[in-house]
């Protein structure tokens, strides 16, 4: 088995710290939520679905012996975030780190998308962000407690990207926003960084986004130079670093790790332009019958 799927930090390397993971109860997130309580972490992980959440924590915990609070969220929701946040300082008596990882995606002809499809993306990815951001970092500013902010971001972030306008957009100011908050907030002792992840599939995530065959047609992996999807201990390996003290001297960074991806050629999904209108429709039943 190849090193990159094995854990990079010692067991203790997040011993004390309390996480909180937004949309941490699936895919990349649950993969982060469980190496950070490997490392002996305590984390809070929030979606709209509480029971789905609530059967993951108790999973997580009898996986790895940490704690795991679940509490439903809608991080478009200031008021939603800021109980959230009260409910894990009263459970865990503080939040060191916040990973905004909840995202919401449409890969569609950005003409065929209405007003609501891109409030959606935008609210889910970047207000969310914001909502999260600015609660805790109230917080912590008011109490003079250092803090840790990671974003989860993507290549074009900065490329742009053809057939994913809305998430390109949310996640291009996520993006503005980390570098920001790096300078203005660095005074206080928050640190705010990013990673912009290449592709990592997740069962759900992937199969809502390219649903049939047209994963074999459009295998991201056909894209990247080094030849393969990533894995996701790589990811969690190095959002684990990040949010760790061993890092304390990154601040305004964006971490690429896409195997070379957004350097072979600008728009993860660009090469979907041979998708045909019929394909279109089709694509867009599984998608409508997935939510």
């Amino acid at each position: 088995m190849p090193n990159y799927t094995e854990p990079m930090l010692r067991d203790d390397a997040l011993k004390g710290k309390t996480i909180l993971v937004t949309g941490g109860g699936t895919g990349l997130g649950r993969s982060m939520s469980t190496y950070f309580l490997k490392l002996g972490a305590n984390v809070i992980i929030t979606s709209r679905k509480l029971d789905v959440i609530e059967t993951t924590a108790r999973e997580m915990e009898a996986e790895t012996g940490g704690k795991v609070l679940a509490l439903a969220s809608d991080v478009r929701s200031y008021e939603q975030v800021e109980q959230v946040i009260n409910k894990g300082y009263e459970h865990f008596g503080k939040i060191d780190i916040l990973v905004n990882n909840a995202a919401g995606n449409f890969i569609s002809p950005t003409e065929r998308l209405s007003s609501r499809a891109f409030e959606s993306v935008i609210g889910i990815v970047l207000q969310g962000t914001i909502n999260n951001t600015l609660a805790l970092g109230k917080r912590w500013i008011a109490e003079k407690q250092a803090g840790t902010v990671l974003n989860i971001v993507t290549t074009y972030a900065w490329t742009g990207s053809a057939y994913v306008v809305p998430s390109a957009t949310a996640k291009a100011g996520v993006l503005a926003m980390t570098r920001s908050l790096a300078v203005e907030w660095a005074k206080y002792k928050i640190r705010v960084n990013a990673v912009a992840p290449g592709p990592f599939p997740t069962k759900g995530a992937w199969d809502r986004l390219l649903p049939g065959d047209l994963k074999e047609k459009f295998d991201p992996a056909q894209k990247v130079p080094v030849g393969r999807n990533g894995e996701h201990q790589e990811l969690s390996n190095l959002c684990a670093y990040l949010v760790s003290d061993y890092s304390a001297y990154i601040n305004g960074d964006c971490i690429t790790i896409d195997g070379g991806e957004w350097l072979k050629g600008a728009g993860q999904f660009s090469n979907l332009e041979a998708v045909t209108p019929e394909m279109w429709d089709v694509l867009e039943q599984f998608t409508r019958g997935a939510k």
